[in-house]
């Protein structure tokens, strides 16, 4: 049975890291032409991030892992572990504070609601937690990491189209799915958006929506340019957050952007993951950008935000928060 003691606290993604968990583009034949580029962005974001953060990189592999240790050097430690594939944020633990010291969140993974399968994702959070030190405490439904967004006092966002979706956890009501959370989590709030990004696998993870920046105040994207795909989603949860009584920053989306066959890709600059200084926000070779970045930089003065091209990591379908796990120093 789930360990469903009260007692835990979900830390803010700005509060004090002890480390940061991710996985190194291990596998070519998920990869295939975008490995090498994958690989680059990778290492951009991770020496961008190691000069104040402890980085912990999983590899799968020889090659990997030799290929990780060249590329990174003694910007963070190599930790051989086998995994499905690099989303550590959905894969891998979810750290809690408690009384007694750090604990590890564990759920139940059905590949993205069935849609992406592969082996070691099951069970690639637990080698996480093992690599800390951690304890765990599980719990028997299906949850992604990404899918929750949380202020560190007990609230959390998320989105209806993830969490109430039946490829998930089957006739899930908005009242159970909260129940559960509470169980979970410690959360006394729970905030609901509709829908995520077109054609987001994830099936609307909030991580490419809107984040907390503090307590009460979150930042959203708006639309850049006249053919952006989500317009009108953005326009959409700016007004909801509102409602919510929350304060809302605006940042410009990437527009639209496509993949080589011409569909429309979820590029998200909301994708974003916070270190102890800098913030990396990922950027997808358009004209916004710059813009995005700058307009986070005045968002968070204390921090060094810096924009790297992610658009070789997104042909995986995520980003830069999506293939990361903060540890929170307790």
């Amino acid at each position: 049975m789930a360990d469903t003691r009260t007692d835990i606290s979900i830390p803010p993604e700005w509060a004090l890291h002890k480390a940061i968990w991710t996985a190194w583009p291990s596998h070519a034949d998920l990869w295939e032409e975008n490995l090498i580029g994958a690989r680059l962005e990778f290492s951009a974001m991770v020496r961008e991030l190691a000069q104040a953060d402890t980085l912990k990189i999983l590899a799968c592999g020889e090659e990997a892992i030799a290929s990780a240790q060249a590329a990174l050097g003694d910007c963070a430690e190599i930790i051989p572990a086998a995994f499905g594939d690099i989303w550590l944020r959905d894969t891998g633990p979810i750290f809690a504070t408690t009384a007694d010291g750090l604990v590890a969140l564990r759920f139940a993974n059905n590949g993205w609601g069935g849609k992406y399968t592969l082996p070691g994702d099951d069970t690639v959070g637990d080698k996480v937690a093992a690599a800390a030190g951690t304890p765990i405490r599980r719990f028997q439904f299906v949850l992604e990491g990404g899918a929750l967004e949380h202020n560190g006092s007990g609230t959390i966002l998320t989105t209806r189209q993830c969490l109430l979706n039946p490829n998930r956890n089957a006739n899930w009501s908005q009242e159970q799915a909260e129940h559960y959370l509470h169980a979970a989590f410690n959360c006394h709030r729970v905030l609901w958006l509709e829908n995520g990004l077109l054609n987001d696998h994830t099936d609307g993870h909030v991580d490419n929506l809107a984040r907390f920046i503090a307590t009460d105040t979150v930042v959203c994207q708006s639309a850049s340019g006249d053919d952006d795909p989500n317009a009108n989603l953005y326009a959409e949860i700016a007004n909801a957050l509102q409602a919510m009584g929350l304060t809302v920053h605006l940042i410009p989306s990437p527009g639209r952007v496509s993949d080589d066959e011409g569909e429309i890709v979820p590029a998200s600059h909301m994708n974003f993951i916070i270190g102890n200084a800098a913030i990396v926000v990922p950027t997808y070779n358009t004209t916004y950008g710059a813009a995005a970045t700058a307009a986070l930089q005045k968002l968070f003065p204390a921090h060094r935000v810096v924009g790297v091209e992610s658009t070789h990591l997104l042909s995986g379908g995520g980003s830069f928060h999506c293939i990361t796990q903060q540890e929170p120093v307790v």
